[in-house]
Protein backbone atom coordinates (compact mmCIF):
# COMPACT_ATOMS: atom_id res chain seq x y z
CA UNK A 1 0.00 0.00 0.00
CA UNK A 2 1.45 3.22 -1.10
CA UNK A 3 0.41 6.72 0.75
CA UNK A 4 0.90 10.56 -0.45
CA UNK A 5 0.26 13.17 2.01
CA UNK A 6 0.97 16.49 0.82
CA UNK A 7 1.80 19.60 2.61
CA UNK A 8 2.00 23.95 1.66
CA UNK A 9 -0.88 25.16 0.19
CA UNK A 10 -2.71 28.02 1.22
CA UNK A 11 -3.57 31.29 0.19
CA UNK A 12 -1.26 34.10 -1.70
CA UNK A 13 -1.65 36.76 -3.50
CA UNK A 14 -0.80 37.01 -7.17
CA UNK A 15 3.03 37.62 -7.50
CA UNK A 16 3.46 35.64 -4.83
CA UNK A 17 4.87 32.21 -3.66
CA UNK A 18 4.20 28.96 -2.38
CA UNK A 19 6.42 25.98 -1.83
CA UNK A 20 4.34 22.61 -1.61
CA UNK A 21 5.95 18.88 -0.72
CA UNK A 22 4.54 15.61 -0.93
CA UNK A 23 6.23 12.14 1.08
CA UNK A 24 5.41 9.04 -0.44
CA UNK A 25 5.64 5.88 2.13
CA UNK A 26 4.98 2.18 1.43
CA UNK A 27 5.97 -0.15 -1.40
CA UNK A 28 7.63 2.09 -4.31
CA UNK A 29 9.81 0.35 -6.92
CA UNK A 30 13.36 2.81 -7.08
CA UNK A 31 12.65 3.57 -10.50
CA UNK A 32 9.57 5.84 -10.43
CA UNK A 33 8.25 9.44 -11.38
CA UNK A 34 6.66 11.65 -8.33
CA UNK A 35 4.88 14.90 -9.36
CA UNK A 36 2.22 17.29 -9.70
CA UNK A 37 -1.33 17.73 -10.93
CA UNK A 38 -3.51 20.25 -11.04
CA UNK A 39 -7.78 20.51 -10.93
CA UNK A 40 -9.03 23.70 -10.97
CA UNK A 41 -13.12 24.33 -10.58
CA UNK A 42 -14.73 23.09 -13.75
CA UNK A 43 -11.76 21.83 -15.41
CA UNK A 44 -9.86 18.76 -16.07
CA UNK A 45 -7.14 16.93 -13.95
CA UNK A 46 -4.04 18.56 -15.86
CA UNK A 47 -0.24 17.51 -15.52
CA UNK A 48 2.05 20.57 -13.41
CA UNK A 49 5.25 18.70 -13.23
CA UNK A 50 6.78 15.16 -13.28
CA UNK A 51 10.01 14.06 -11.84
CA UNK A 52 11.71 10.97 -12.37
CA UNK A 53 14.34 9.22 -10.07
CA UNK A 54 16.80 10.00 -12.61
CA UNK A 55 16.20 13.54 -12.26
CA UNK A 56 14.97 14.19 -15.65
CA UNK A 57 11.94 17.03 -15.04
CA UNK A 58 9.07 17.92 -17.29
CA UNK A 59 7.15 20.92 -17.43
CA UNK A 60 3.50 21.96 -18.64
CA UNK A 61 4.20 25.06 -20.59
CA UNK A 62 1.78 26.78 -18.30
CA UNK A 63 4.22 26.50 -15.32
CA UNK A 64 7.93 27.06 -17.31
CA UNK A 65 10.04 29.35 -15.75
CA UNK A 66 7.98 29.83 -12.52
CA UNK A 67 7.44 26.87 -11.00
CA UNK A 68 10.70 24.65 -9.99
CA UNK A 69 10.10 20.55 -8.93
CA UNK A 70 12.64 18.84 -6.75
CA UNK A 71 13.26 15.53 -5.08
CA UNK A 72 14.93 13.35 -2.55
CA UNK A 73 14.67 9.69 -3.73
CA UNK A 74 15.72 8.42 0.02
CA UNK A 75 12.94 9.89 1.54
CA UNK A 76 10.45 9.40 -1.44
CA UNK A 77 10.21 13.48 -1.34
CA UNK A 78 9.19 16.08 -4.18
CA UNK A 79 8.81 19.39 -3.97
CA UNK A 80 7.27 22.07 -5.92
CA UNK A 81 8.09 25.65 -5.71
CA UNK A 82 6.15 28.12 -7.28
CA UNK A 83 6.83 31.41 -7.90
CA UNK A 84 4.99 34.54 -9.44
CA UNK A 85 1.32 32.94 -8.88
CA UNK A 86 -1.30 33.91 -11.17
CA UNK A 87 -4.84 33.60 -9.98
CA UNK A 88 -5.32 31.29 -12.65
CA UNK A 89 -2.84 29.00 -10.97
CA UNK A 90 -5.93 28.52 -8.33
CA UNK A 91 -6.66 24.68 -8.04
CA UNK A 92 -6.48 21.63 -6.07
CA UNK A 93 -3.04 20.67 -6.59
CA UNK A 94 -2.48 16.30 -6.20
CA UNK A 95 0.56 14.90 -5.68
CA UNK A 96 1.32 10.88 -7.67
CA UNK A 97 3.93 8.62 -7.65
CA UNK A 98 3.88 6.29 -10.83
CA UNK A 99 5.73 2.61 -9.85
CA UNK A 100 5.41 -0.41 -11.45
CA UNK A 101 2.53 1.10 -14.13
CA UNK A 102 0.32 2.07 -11.04
CA UNK A 103 -0.03 5.13 -10.25
CA UNK A 104 -1.03 6.75 -6.70
CA UNK A 105 -2.42 9.87 -5.76
CA UNK A 106 -2.59 12.17 -2.56
CA UNK A 107 -5.59 13.95 -1.42
CA UNK A 108 -4.61 17.17 -2.77
CA UNK A 109 -4.06 20.52 -1.31
CA UNK A 110 -5.62 23.94 -2.27
CA UNK A 111 -4.02 26.52 -3.56
CA UNK A 112 -5.87 29.66 -4.05
CA UNK A 113 -3.63 32.81 -5.77
CA UNK A 114 -6.22 35.72 -5.08
CA UNK A 115 -5.73 39.63 -3.39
Amino acid sequence: QVQLVESGGGLVQPGGSLRLSCTASGSIFSDNAMGWYRQAPGKERELVARITSGGTTVYSDFVKGRFAGSRDNAKNTVHLQMNSLKSEDTAVYYCYVRSLSLTYWGNGTLVTVSS
